[in-house]
């Protein structure tokens, strides 16, 4: 398993390192992907690492290989939430373009609290079943969803949680998800 974790800084703190770690007991191939290369910090102060700056998505002569590599690659996309984070990431239209394409091949999205807004942005929600942080409810309806406050929501390949407070079942339920899809490669 690959995985691939797009965020900006002040992201939520929890949503960004449960999941981190989480998936680095399950492959040493995890990638953080942000607007800096090395240490940023969440909202609440953790710091961690990003190896790779989404504005190598949006620069044309290595933007399509970047692009590619990772849809072509990688298993899993994680967006984790934090609202002052998200606001400026769904701004990245190379991101937004990415997640659209991701969607499109099918692959698995994690999605947590505020992540539900670069979908959104990506225009991947109409006609599913999507959860995200409460004050979202309206824009998840809005864009043509149906809003679901539950711990943990999967529709196709999305699974969905509304808060931190499910990191867990979350994670447990997209890696199963991606460990399914291999098993019947």
């Amino acid at each position: 398993m690959r995985a691939l974790i797009i965020t900006w800084e002040n992201f939520q703190d929890q949503e960004l390192v449960y999941p981190y770690y989480r998936l680095k007991e399950e492959t040493d191939d995890v990638v953080v992907m942000s607007n800096v290369v090395g240490k940023f910090f969440g909202i609440m102060g953790s710091n961690m690492t990003s190896h790779v700056n989404v504005e190598f998505l949006n620069t044309a002569d290595v933007g399509d290989n970047f692009f590619n590599h990772y849809l072509d690659n990688f298993d899993l996309l994680v967006l984790p939430g934090g609202v002052k984070a998200l606001e400026k990431l769904r701004q990245d239209k190379a991101v937004i373009r990415f997640i659209s394409e991701w969607n499109k091949r099918g692959k698995v999205i994690a999605s947590t609290c505020h992540g539900a807004q670069l979908m959104i942005s990506a225009k991947i929600v109409a006609g599913r079943e999507i959860s995200g942080y409460y004050s979202l409810e309206d824009d998840i309806n809005n864009a043509g969803a149906k809003y679901v406050n539950a711990p943990v929501v999967v529709d196709g390949n999305i699974v969905s949680s509304p808060h931190y407070d499910h990191m867990g079942i979350w994670m447990k339920t997209a890696i199963d998800m991606v460990k399914q899809n291999a098993a019947k490669l």
